[in-house]
């Protein structure tokens, strides 16, 4: 295996994890935000009302995107497992 076939699954692999990631990232950052601004106006620091909304959101984020994200995996890896016989002639 040469290195552009290194480097093209290193740069396919940071996208697939960028593409598994961020729906889930993105919903927990949307939830801190909308937290952090009530929780502000209201003058209201308590931690756990921070913790339990966003934890809510993430399960509900990997309810919606799950699906996806395990397609996006296993057509990473599948491909992945094509190119060992290809890397092992060579």
């Amino acid at each position: 295996m040469d290195t552009v076939n290194v480097l093209s699954l290193g740069r396919e692999a940071v996208w697939v994890v960028i593409l598994v990631a961020g729906p889930v990232l993105l919903a927990a950052l949307a939830a801190g935000l909308i937290i952090g601004v009530l929780q502000a106006a209201t003058s209201v620091q308590e931690m756990t009302l921070s913790f339990i909304p966003k934890l809510a959101v993430l399960a509900f984020a990997l309810l919606i995107f799950g699906e996806y994200q395990l397609n996006t995996l296993v057509e990473f890896f599948s491909s992945v497992f094509d190119r060992i016989p290809a890397a092992l002639d060579e």
